[in-house]
């Protein structure tokens, strides 16, 4: 089975409370342009994250308003940053990078707020139940001149989903994969 593939670059996932804070009170961020998922899009807004090392311009907030803030870079980012986050599901913060965010209005310095999203598929419980998935992790094949196997790519089921896989900007890179670009979905079983 084919699916399209998503790429996500670094962004960031805020709460109300650090949107007020960066931004300014009562603010409400700025729809640039919907994403493929349901109700999410990506804002005008722009913050900087910043570390003891180094920092990184211009990165992308993406609403809607979320309630935990999250950051998500890819390894390449974290080298820079000198940060080791840990690879992880959206939400799942708990251990995961300090990192300051530097926006118009103000900063912040969360303990646990960054991670390195795990790749993923996005797909409803009807469809995972009409494809006959008996699993929560599959595998990609990646075609092209660079192609090759992805393997531990987590299945997210939500009725409220875009089927389509996401990969940070090394996992593309690595496979010189474009965006909306098909992979086959591999089960191992």
């Amino acid at each position: 089975m084919n699916i399209n593939i998503g790429i996500s670059n670094r962004h960031v996932h805020l709460k109300k409370e650090h949107l007020d804070i960066l931004f300014g009170l009562d603010y409400n961020l700025t729809h640039l342009k919907d994403i493929n998922q349901p109700g999410q899009f990506a804002c005008k807004e722009k913050v900087t994250l910043k570390t003891d090392k180094d920092i990184i311009d211009n990165v992308r907030v993406l609403g809607p308003i979320r309630p935990y803030t999250q950051v998500e870079i890819s390894k390449t980012d974290a080298f820079k940053l000198g940060l080791n986050p840990p690879i992880r599901k959206s939400g799942d913060l708990k251990g995961s990078e300090s990192v300051t965010i530097i926006g118009p209005n103000g900063t912040l310095t969360l303990d646990e707020c960054c991670i390195i999203a795990d790749r993923h598929i996005h797909i409803t419980s009807n469809m995972y139940k009409e494809l006959g998935f008996e699993v929560n992790e599959v595998s990609l094949k990646i075609g092209g001149s660079k192609g090759g196997i992805l393997d531990h790519v987590k299945l997210r089921v939500a009725d409220n989903s875009y089927f389509e896989a996401h990969l940070d900007t090394d996992d593309a890179n690595a496979f010189l994969i474009e965006p909306n670009d098909i992979a086959e979905i591999i089960i191992k079983k």
